[in-house]
């Protein structure tokens, strides 16, 4: 259900039910929560790439497994908190960057594992749905955080109650993706971004997405000091030792991840 590659120092995380337009099923959820701790844990990974098989990048919850525990009195069985929650909090807080390549429908918690990556390319074809409402459920998998943070509250809040799906032209207008390519140039594109970022300072990018979420829900004082704080510590690194003596002699920097 998942494909794991490693290339270039990008671990490559495909999601592979494309029969089923990847929707997710317990077992499929816990193979994604592995796959990305293997990735965070390994220090020869400095990049993720997130994707789906086939036509889609992930259609959300699988409703046919999700109406069966309904039936049988399980209601959500706990997927919120044992899967949905650590997948999305992994991705968000992974020190590495992690990029989405949106190839097809991200509806749902399939559209929420999108937002919750630091960059998404986006096919033309893509359209993203937040199909929650639709169904009767509130937003999920970080889809309240992570959307609102994209695009504004207000509009977040008109896409959530709505549920109407956004284009992939819609999407970029409003900074739900970085970019939006081709159909047959979304990996492609998304590869060649992981990959630079592999190659980039990794330390400082962890920093900044720390910095980025800390500073979301605290005051500008606050804010300044973490600054600080992580300035010191990447100030520390031998990225930043070799990257400033590669400036000095006018030369192109390599960064290493130490």
């Amino acid at each position: 259900m998942i494909r794991y590659d490693v290339s270039e120092s990008v671990s490559t995380i495909t999601l592979d039910r494309p029969d089923a337009m990847n929707s997710l099923t317990a077992e499929l959820k816990t193979a994604l929560l592995g796959a990305l701790r293997r990735a965070a844990g390994d220090p020869m990974v400095r990049a993720v790439l997130l994707t789906g098989s086939g036509r889609a990048f992930c259609a959300g919850q699988d409703l046919r497994e999700h109406a069966d525990n309904l039936e049988a009195g399980r209601g959500l069985a706990g997927t919120v908190r044992e899967h949905y929650n650590p997948i999305v909090e992994l991705i968000t807080t992974m020190p590495k960057p992690v990029v989405a390549a949106v190839n097809g429908v991200a509806a749902g918690a399939g559209a929420s594992l999108a937002f919750a990556c630091d960059l998404r390319v986006a096919s033309e074809k893509a359209k993203f749905a937040m199909a929650f409402s639709g169904i009767g459920l509130v937003p999920d998998s970080g889809a309240s955080w992570t959307l609102q943070r994209l695009v504004g509250p207000g509009r977040a809040a008109e896409l959530l109650l709505l549920g109407e799906p956004l284009d992939a032209q819609r999407a970029l207008e409003l900074g739900v993706v970085t970019r939006v390519v081709a159909p047959d140039d979304v990996l492609k594109t998304a590869q060649e971004l992981a990959v630079r970022l592999a190659h980039g300072p990794t330390k400082a990018y962890a920093a900044t997405k720390r910095s980025l979420a800390y500073a979301a829900t605290h005051t500008l004082t606050e804010s300044l000091e973490l600054e600080a704080v992580l300035q010191d510590e990447c100030a520390a690194t031998d990225d930043h030792l070799g990257a400033t003596r590669s400036f000095l002699a006018k030369e192109r920097p390599t960064f290493h991840g130490r």
